[in-house]
């Protein structure tokens, strides 16, 4: 079964060769700590002692102001980034859709991207070349598939790229900001789609600065703040935080 269960995580990056001035655990409006090691080389805390339980079901949505960690909160999920400190378990197929490119060559055509990408989410040759004439279908392309990718619009390459995220079944999706679709005449066949996708994963998490996205496709949210959690509930009783610590903040500056 689909879990990820994160207990009292700390994410540390090492920055060589910086001296700013006034550091103490100095914080600024945005971004985490930044603090001085024991070995004396500056540290920014991207997260701190963070804990988090999920399961089957969930729909988590992150929020919190630029810099506040939850990018870097997907990326631990994922298993891009180690823990500094405390322990990660995650359970089950995690499938991070941070980067519509990623994993495709533009040298290479449309079906022979599909096998790339396909393989490089986890797909074995064969269950890649499986996929080809369906993804080739939704995205409306024709004969480009045939052609280097190189060739094609960015439009067209989004097409594909969506085409191709969303076919598989995740037990764990992770989301980063609004996954493009590519153009406006394709919006509507991809918008369905995309909630179907959503509603087959077994957990989704999702960070995104649009109130209305994360209200519409999640259960409960996690405010983020230097790296802290601040708050886990339902969206109202978050959100209402999150604004009453925007405008505090605003006072403050």
């Amino acid at each position: 079964m689909a879990s990820v269960e994160l207990r009292d995580v700390s994410i540390r990056f090492p920055v060589y060769g910086a001296r700013p001035r006034g550091l103490g655990g100095a914080f600024a409006a945005v971004g985490g700590a930044i603090r001085r090691g024991g070995d004396g080389i500056l540290l920014v805390e991207a997260l701190r002692g963070l804990s988090l339980s999920l399961t089957r079901g969930d729909r988590l949505g992150l929020v919190g102001h630029n810099g506040a960690g939850k990018s870097t909160l997907l990326r631990v999920i994922a298993g891009i980034y180690p823990p500094s400190s405390g322990t990660r378990r995650v359970h089950g197929r995690v499938l991070s859709l941070f980067d519509p490119m990623l994993g495709m060559a533009l040298e290479c055509t449309g079906r022979e991207n599909v096998v790339l990408r396909g393989i490089y989410m986890g797909l074995t040759p064969r269950q890649a070349r499986a996929r080809i004439d369906e993804v080739a279908d939704f995205c409306e392309l024709g004969p480009y598939m045939d052609l280097p990718l190189g060739t094609w619009s960015t439009g067209m390459q989004l097409r594909l790229a969506f085409a191709l995220a969303t076919a598989l079944d995740p037990d764990i999706l992770l989301l980063d900001e609004q996954f493009g679709m590519g153009d406006a005449a394709f919006q509507e066949k991809a918008e369905g789609r995309l909630r179907d996708f959503v509603a087959r994963a077994g957990i989704v998490v999702q960070a995104s600065h649009s109130e209305p996205l994360i209200r519409a496709s999640c259960s409960k949210v996690l405010l983020l703040d230097h790296g802290r959690a601040a708050m886990i509930g339902p969206p109202d009783a978050v959100f209402a935080r999150y604004r009453a610590a925007a405008r505090e903040a605003a006072v403050a500056r």
